[in-house]
């Protein structure tokens, strides 16, 4: 068994016994070794990283599917049908839901009867003094959908335009109805639709 050696490394011609035939290197190039290892590992890793996010970024890019579109729709539609359910006392009754579809915090902004608001508290207000004017008078109220058209205009946002009416009794039991037109700015927000922007006209006296 002959042995070479030159600086840093050490090796056989031959294996000694119950020695590996692996070359034997010194401490600071085994951690040499060791470090570029990680520094190959990581760079690897954080290659993939951003391939990943290439790839959703690329996924929310991508048009909107038929199907996706019908779907995002029909949950607005869905959101509006519940919320107004007037005969429903869950959930804190219909106030408390309709001030669900809106956000938290941050602007809200609102426009009906010739006035606007810009935060969620003024808009709050504003559908108070509603019920207390009109809708503390309405006998069995029922809140009906006309005509209704959603464009979609991302995964992130859509319009959605509709007509509705209130059929009701006044107090003294004469029938009377309310409703107008109603656009409404939706965007999703932390995977929550939320109203941003919105903008009700009344229909004509009835």
């Amino acid at each position: 068994m002959a042995k070479r050696s030159r600086p840093g490394y050490t090796w056989y011609t031959r294996a000694p016994p119950f020695a590996p035939m692996i070359p034997s290197r010194s401490p600071s190039r085994t951690l040499a070794g060791v470090v570029l290892a990680l520094i190959v590992a990581v760079a690897a890793g954080g290659a993939a990283a951003c391939a990943g996010g290439r790839d959703a970024r690329v996924t929310r890019d991508a048009p909107l599917s038929p199907a996706e579109r019908a779907a995002i729709a029909d949950t607005l539609q869905h959101m509006l049908a519940s919320a107004y359910d007037l005969s429903d006392t869950t959930g804190g009754g219909p106030f408390a839901r309709i001030m669900r579809l809106y956000p938290d915090s941050g602007e809200v902004i609102s426009a009906s009867g010739g006035r606007m608001t810009m935060t969620r508290a003024a808009l709050e207000r504003s559908i108070r003094e509603f019920y207390d004017n009109v809708g503390r008078n309405m006998r069995g109220p029922v809140w009906t959908w006309g005509m209704t058209h959603v464009d979609v205009l991302s995964r992130d946002a859509a319009v959605l335009t509709a007509t509705y009416a209130i059929p009701h009794h006044t107090p003294a039991g004469a029938p009377h109805t309310v409703g107008g037109a109603w656009t409404a700015v939706f965007a999703r927000r932390g995977g929550r639709w939320v109203i941003v922007q919105e903008h009700l006209s009344d229909a004509p006296p009835q």
